[in-house]
This record gives structure tokens, sequence and C-alpha cells, in this order.
């Protein structure tokens, strides 16, 4: 038989639950995204779970960033190690794939896609509008990622070190 959640008699106290929370308007954008400093690539990641200190709600095996950017600009394509995935919080997103990145498909509003570790990908805005969109990684670490050569190309050119 499964195992089952107990029942308890857990009952933390509003400032305990509080603590738990992460509210929007007191996120700080992270600026370790190196390749959105790639021309086309300007984006703003707030990070909510993961390891603290670098976001503010701790989660084990996964982590989780809203990302906003301005319509037509991207993340390029780049690859993980990990699972990802990405839902559309608000206006229409391109997710493309492959090894050039060929292959897409658009999210609307709460649309998900998940894409499997290892497989080179970026996303879009494709709207008329700022827009958000939420990203979860799996892993205890997900970083690690790597671009394709034409994006460090991109990246050199703009006078960016990707790692």
């Amino acid at each position: 038989m499964p195992a089952r959640a107990a029942i308890t008699d857990a009952n933390p106290s509003v400032d305990e639950m509080e603590a738990r929370v992460a509210r929007f308007a007191r996120l700080r954008p992270t600026d370790d995204y190196v390749d959105a400093a790639i021309p086309g690539c300007e984006r703003t990641t707030w990070r909510v779970l993961g390891t603290p200190p670098d976001a503010p709600l701790a989660a084990e095996g996964f982590h989780l960033n809203i990302v906003q950017c301005a319509p037509g600009k991207s993340a390029p394509l780049h690859s993980h190690l990990t699972q990802e995935v990405f839902v559309a919080l608000t206006g229409r997103w391109q997710v493309f794939w492959g090894p050039q990145g060929e292959r897409s498909l658009v999210l609307e509003p709460c649309d998900t896609v998940s894409i499997p570790p290892g497989l080179s990908r970026g996303f879009r805005n494709v709207g008329d509008a700022p827009a958000l969109l939420l990203g979860m990684a799996s892993g205890q670490d997900p970083g690690m990622i790597d671009w394709p050569a034409p994006v460090r190309a991109a990246a050199a050119a703009a006078g960016v070190a990707l790692p």
C-alpha cells in the first residue's frame, strides 16, 4: 500500500505562515542571468523558490522564478541538465526548442509546457505588451546551463561573457 500523509494537529500561526510567503511586491530582481545582457534577450527575473538567500523561500528539488520581458524579447536557446516547466501567467509566449530552435509553440495565459532535461529551449514574448512567465526547474541545482555556438557568438559580439 502506498504511503499516505498523516492527518496532524499542526496549526501554524498566521505569522509563521506569513514567513512562508514570497510577496511579489517585495521580491528583488536577480542580475545573475548573464544571457539577459545579450541584445534582444533583456528580461527581468525574480527568484521565488529555491535555495536561500538567492530565493526567499526554500524548496527541495525544484526552483521557481517569475520572468517579465517586453514584446519581442526572449531568453536565448539554452539547455539545462534538469526538467523545466513554463506557465504563461500573462500575454502570449513562444517556446522554441531544438538544435537551432527551429520548432516552437505558443502558450496563452495558464498554458503549461514541460521541457525534458537536455533539450535546447528558449522563450519569447510574442504578445503586444510586457508579460509574465513562470519558470520552474527541477533538481537541487538547476544551473549548469549551456548555450549553443550561435548564442555564444551573439554574447561575445555584445561583450557578454557566458560561463
